[in-house]
């Protein structure tokens, strides 16, 4: 697995995002394989991140202020904006892997036909919300500043790159 790019984003508007964890997106973190649902699904299980779901991405800027989150491209490929408007834009493929920590807003600008990710979130964080710019940020940046680091790397395991980006951050 290739060390993933991290980007600390600022705040935009009413979107937090997170000033002290980088997000991280991992090039081709699986092999794209026949079965990518199951593979981020079983790697997601070993690794204790919870909860997981298949599906798309929201086509609007939102953001979690109780969970990290990670998105693992099961099919397709898409452009995510992250870090809400203004933010950056993120080409994603089948086997690509994004983890966001808590209060990094995201939102799909396109995507091709049949994109599906796999989502999870680290074991104790599965009640994750789903905020927008029109919540109140200041109590928002309240939970973001509380929720825990994960205790692995969603794909990686204790000794993923995860927490050696997070750690020193």
């Amino acid at each position: 697995m290739q060390n993933p790019h991290t980007y600390l984003l600022p705040p935009h508007g009413n979107i937090p995002n997170n000033q002290q964890l980088p997000v991280l997106v991992y090039p081709q973190a699986l092999q794209a394989s026949d079965n990518l649902t199951s593979a981020f699904k079983d790697a997601f299980a070993r690794n204790n991140w919870r909860g997981s779901w298949v599906n798309g991405v929201f086509s609007y800027h939102h953001y979690h202020s109780h969970s990290h989150e990670a998105l693992g491209v099961a099919a397709g490929s898409a452009i995510l904006m992250l870090g809400g408007p203004g933010g950056m834009t993120c080409q994603v493929n089948a086997g690509d892997l994004l983890v966001l920590p808590a209060g990094t807003g995201h939102c799909l600008q396109a995507a091709s036909s049949g994109f599906k990710v796999v989502g999870a979130y680290p074991a104790g964080q599965e009640a994750y919300d789903i905020c927008t710019e029109a919540d109140d940020v200041e109590a928002k940046r309240s939970n973001i500043a509380r929720v825990p680091m994960p205790k692995t790397d969603p794909v990686a395991g204790k000794d993923g790159p995860l927490l050696q980006h997070w750690d020193q951050a």
